[in-house]
């Protein structure tokens, strides 16, 4: 019985994100189709407390997903959690920061640039959604099943061990250390029209995205060792490393 609540716990939990996922690209893309995105609905208030509050969930976001993403944080949250389902409640609890920011993000529509359409303009919505397809394409590269939780019930149900972790570089993998965070900040600026809500945005995660890297190497370190010490002097963060002849 456990094992099938388990199950339809991260079915569910899956869909979530998914469906936050999708959302979110409409949200920086600030499609007019949704109901709030990045410049819209605009609001009436200070510019100071509008700051304020989009730094404020961008925070939430970003202690959320570090602070659970912890070897500590989840050996003390097993104790409550069952183990099979720690990662798909990691994704739900990551879906409720998202929705959280959609919900009461402060729009900021001052433009910074504007870029009149045109190919210029389509050159750069072909980027961004490029960045989008990498940050999906990334996911599949090692386990996607996996990173979403859905492999770990999976086993679970089966009465399968973990698989041990292997240090894999796949495709984009032999390019970058973190193909999925280079998506992202490709996302997150490719866009014909930035306002200030838009680059306070697309900055605040970038920044969140930088420490994440830092923290996420360190645990990389920790679990390979000298093997990912070695790619990491091989292979470049963000972007692939230029190498003299």
């Amino acid at each position: 019985m456990a094992r099938s609540i388990y199950l339809l716990f991260g079915v569910i939990a899956y869909f979530v994100f998914f469906a936050t996922f999708l959302y979110l690209i409409g949200f920086v893309g600030a499609l007019p189709q949704l109901p709030r995105t990045v410049d819209a609905p605009a609001i009436l208030g200070s510019t100071s407390a509008a700051v304020a509050v989009d730094l404020a969930l961008i925070a939430i976001f970003g202690l959320q997903h570090s602070v659970m993403a912890r070897k500590g944080f989840k050996q003390a949250w097993t104790r409550i959690m069952p183990e099979p389902i720690e990662r798909s409640a990691y994704v739900v609890f990551a879906s409720l920061a998202l929705i959280l920011l959609f919900a009461f993000w402060r729009p900021l529509p001052s433009v910074v640039w504007q870029v009149p359409a045109g190919p210029a303009a389509m050159a750069l919505w072909a980027v961004f959604g490029l960045g989008w397809l990498i940050v999906l394409l990334s996911t599949f590269l090692l386990s996607h099943f996996e990173l979403f939780g859905l492999k770990q019930i999976w086993n679970h149900m089966r009465g399968t061990p973990a698989d041990p972790p292997v240090l894999r570089q796949p495709f984009f993998y032999r390019l970058v250390r973190h193909p999925l965070y280079s998506g992202f900040f490709i996302a997150f600026w490719a866009t014909p029209r930035m306002t200030i809500g838009h680059l306070l945005l697309a900055g605040g995660m970038s920044l969140y995205m930088l420490i994440a890297i830092e923290l996420e190497e360190r645990d990389l370190v920790g679990l390979f060792g000298k093997d990912y010490e070695a790619y990491r002097a091989r292979v470049g963060k963000l972007t692939p490393r230029l190498r003299r002849s």
